[in-house]
């Protein structure tokens, strides 16, 4: 994944949270804000993702209401 089009994305959706490229190939990361706007983050992250990038499969586990948010924006991490 290309981080900057998912800060973008996350940013234009206004969910904040953080993702990262693990050194399996693969994608972790954590998303919060209200539920519609997760929502179309999860359905992006499925189905878009950035140009170069190819999304054989998603898992999304440990999805709960919270109280308040734990981020104040987008970021990735290394």
């Amino acid at each position: 994944f290309s981080n900057q089009y998912t800060e973008e994305e996350a940013r234009k959706l206004g969910v904040v949270g953080w993702v990262k490229n693990t050194s399996q190939g693969t994608v972790m990361g954590q998303v919060q804000g209200p539920e519609d706007k997760v929502n179309a983050m999860k359905s992006w992250l499925s189905k878009v993702g950035s140009p170069s990038s190819r999304i054989d499969r998603t898992s999304f586990s440990n999805e709960k209401e919270i109280p308040k948010l734990d981020f104040s924006g987008f970021s990735t991490r290394y």
